[in-house]
């Protein structure tokens, strides 16, 4: 009988492992014989991969490894560590400490409270501390996920519980609904999979055990016992074993499992890390073997146990056991998703300007003492008397401590005189606060009133910049307007203009003709008309085609009284043009926010991705149509346009060029209105070139228009021929957008 089936056994393993049963169901055999074909034949990948298979099959056991780690555990303590913990933790304290910094931003919440009572063993209770692993699992990996890899996007991990004897998965509710909860042992973080919707153990990427008596290896500050560390061998070994037949096709990294210790308060992580390829796949003795490897071959991290749950059942995400887990969690997804987009480094280091930012919030000012920078209060010396005191070394930031709330009141000084304003309203525009007030003299009229920096304020800072664009450049702007008689009801109108008056008497000690008050000095702007911002009619939806035309007409009569004095806007975008409803019988539109007009050649305008023009990206400059060309781009954004994440100069440019090369853009404005698509192809065809934008045309073409909406007569929507009398050209350009002028 042997030697008929001698002769096929050198075909591979498999034949080998039946003629070696098969000889044990019938008599003695050849050990030697049976010994060294087994050993050539699972020299072959496949028949390590076979063994590989069969050993775990058989590893299913965690009780009989512990058992046979226990005569070893003495001697393994003493090879992995060393000192009271035996075992070195598997974190620095420095990269947890950097890892709370980039989580600052992170917004945690666990909405699963962990069960308190510590004490009970009922079901409920149990049940409550799976849910809530669960959820702990589930927000953790969510949070990370998005923070570091992908914002938004879809989560490719699930989490899981595992059932003790047949060690599949389930979830928590489903093991409840069905009394398994006493057979659970542990709550598993996969990888999705969707031929594997169940999951499957070569997808786990962190496992979690639920295991009442942690806490105690903290309050005892002793090692872990070895009832629970064998159990984290265990898990660990099967991990690794399955992502050894998963193949390199699941993880980038398979080198090291995390397993998370923990019961209702308190936590700890264990890295086990190791070369499962040293591991001796002799399937008759799993667990001789298992033991083997993890003396020699694995090296074990164990972390501090640390709380995690506070009394009321919520996580302490800032706290080190919270971190420990999450630190752990953010390894393990490295494994299975390569390394972040957003690494631990480039989080943390928005530490520095979130810790400035509330220095400014806190009134605190850098002060160095020794070349040692100490943080101190900003506070003047008590007094029980009224009385002036005078400290050169207090420096109050003047910007950060001008806060004005609805009914305060101000008072500056125009032309050495006197002017009293109330603020009634505080408006942002995404950037920067100003204000809707009302002057004291006369309360019934609105007026838009700004607060720039104080004087000393302005160093490299972006939001003094801003400050010092919106009130003092945009003054000198309207100033130079009034005194060349540029009058139109679509500009806006300089009411006044001065500095601040300060309560008490102004001592002006210093050469800008400024005292120590920390308001003395701070310029203010107030203009007219007020009125409501195209970027709130948008989202409110109350722009529609009548605003589109009215709004399009109205800001080309700004501009073309503008330009006839030599000024370009430069800053066309939502937050800067505003309706006009008081007063009026028909509202109309008026462009504001000049601060970063063009007044001459070295002037530069605003750089917005979203509605600078062409020219502006490339160059820094403007050309005679950019303005128009901005004011194409709002008309787009806000009759539904289809707005782009943009990140880069390069990514605007290269939107520009895809949209008015297919001619998104027109065919969008010609959705609503003839009229605004032959605008938009009259703007297109000047971009980039020297030619005069002939503004009479429009104003007649989008009066017509007005007028016959303000009649109730229909619009006509025939395309009107596009009256190019100021050029004469026969050839367009369309990927440099430029025209060739002859004849």
């Amino acid at each position: 009988m042997y030697t008929f089936c001698f002769l096929p056994c050198l075909v591979g393993s498999h034949r080998i492992d039946i003629f070696v049963q098969d000889t044990k169901a019938g008599g003695s055999p050849d050990k030697d014989l049976v010994a060294s074909r087994t050993k050539r034949s699972s020299g072959s990948s496949g028949g390590r991969l076979q063994n590989c298979k069969e050993f775990l099959s058989r590893f299913v056991d965690r009780g009989i490894l512990i058992s046979k780690l226990e005569d070893s555990f003495e001697s393994l303590i003493e090879k992995q560590g060393h000192g009271r913990h035996a075992f070195n933790p598997p974190f620095e304290l420095i990269e947890l400490q950097k890892f709370d910094y980039a989580l600052e931003g992170v917004s945690f919440q666990q909405l699963i409270r962990m069960p308190t009572s510590q004490a009970s063993t009922s079901d409920a209770t149990e049940a409550n501390a799976y849910l809530a692993i669960e959820d702990f699992l589930h927000v953790s990996v969510k949070c990370l996920w998005e923070a570091f890899w992908s914002p938004g996007g879809p989560m490719p991990f699930s989490v899981a519980c595992l059932h003790g004897s047949n060690l599949k998965f389930y979830p928590a509710e489903s093991a409840i609904a069905h009394g398994k909860v006493r057979a659970l042992c542990a709550t598993a973080l996969l990888l999705k999979n969707s031929r594997h919707s169940q999951g499957k153990w070569g997808n786990i990427v962190e496992l979690a055990l639920l295991r009442p008596d942690v806490e105690c290896f903290s309050i005892e500050n002793r090692q872990l016992s070895l009832r629970v560390l064998g159990e984290a061998f265990f898990f660990a070994l099967r991990i690794f074993l399955s992502r050894s037949i998963s193949g390199s096709r699941v993880a980038h990294n398979s080198s090291s499992v995390y397993i998370l210790l923990i019961d209702s308060q308190y936590g700890g992580v264990v890295k086990v890390e190791g070369d499962i390829s040293k591991l001796d796949f002799d399937v008759h003795d799993v667990y001789e073997c298992a033991v083997e490897w993890i003396k020699n071959y694995s090296r074990v991290a164990v972390s501090p146990i640390e709380r995690i749950w506070n009394k009321f059942g919520n996580a302490n995400w800032g706290d080190i056991g919270a971190l420990q887990a999450l630190f752990a969690t953010f390894h393990s997804i490295v494994q299975f998703a390569g390394m972040p987009n957003h690494s631990v480094e480039d989080l943390a280091a928005d530490h520095g300007s979130r810790l400035q930012t509330r220095r400014i919030e806190r009134q605190l000012k850098d002060s160095s003492v020794n070349g040692n920078g100490l943080f101190q209060y900003q506070k003047r010396s008590a007094s029980p008397e009224i009385v002036e005191v005078n400290d050169e070394s207090i420096k109050m930031e003047a910007g950060h401590l001008m806060k004005l709330e609805v009914g305060s009141c101000l008072w500056l000084e125009d032309s050495n005189r006197q002017k009293g304003y109330q603020i009634n309203e505080v408006l942002s525009d995404n950037e920067l606060l100003y204000y809707v007030a009302s002057s004291v003299e006369d309360p019934g009229t609105a007026l838009f009133l700004y607060v720039g920096s104080h004087p000393s304020q302005l160093e490299p800072a972006w939001e003094d910049m801003n400050l010092w664009y919106q009130v003092q450049r945009q003054t000198k702007i309207l100033s130079i307007m009034k005194q060349k008689g540029l009058s139109s009801k679509y500009l806006p109108q300089l009411s006044a203009s001065g500095r601040l008056i300060h309560p008490g008497q102004c001592q002006q000690v210093s050469s800008s003709g400024t005292c120590e008050h920390p308001w003395c000095g701070t310029p203010i702007l107030v203009t007219s008309p007020v009125g409501e911002t195209v970027a709130n009619m948008v989202t409110d939806g109350r722009f529609g085609l009548a605003e589109a035309i009215r709004c399009c007409h109205d800001c080309l009569s700004a501009l073309s009284t503008a330009a006839s004095a030599g000024i370009r806007h430069g800053d066309i975008r939502l937050e800067n043009v505003i309706c006009v409803r008081s007063g009026m019988r028909q509202p109309y539109f008026v462009l504001i926010g000049w601060g970063h007009a063009i007044l001459e050649e070295r002037d530069r305008p605003a750089m917005n991705l979203h509605f600078s023009s062409t020219n502006a990206l490339q160059e820094g400059k403007l050309c005679s149509a950019s303005d128009a060309e901005s004011l194409v781009y709002l008309l787009y954004y806000s009759i539904g346009g289809d707005m782009p994440e943009l990140d880069s100069v390069e990514g605007a440019l290269q939107w520009r060029e895809t949209s008015w090369s297919r001619r998104l853009i027109q065919q969008k404005l010609g959705d609503i209105s003839a009229v605004l698509k032959a605008f938009a192809d009259y703007v297109d065809s000047l971009c980039g070139t020297p030619y005069p934008m002939d503004h009479a045309i429009w104003f007649r073409r989008l009066r017509r228009h007005i007028n016959e909406e303000d009649h109730g007569k229909e619009i006509d929507t025939s395309v009107d021929r596009v009256m190019l009398g100021v050029l004469s050209w026969a050839q367009f350009d369309q990927s440099s957008r430029k025209l060739t002028q002859f004849g």
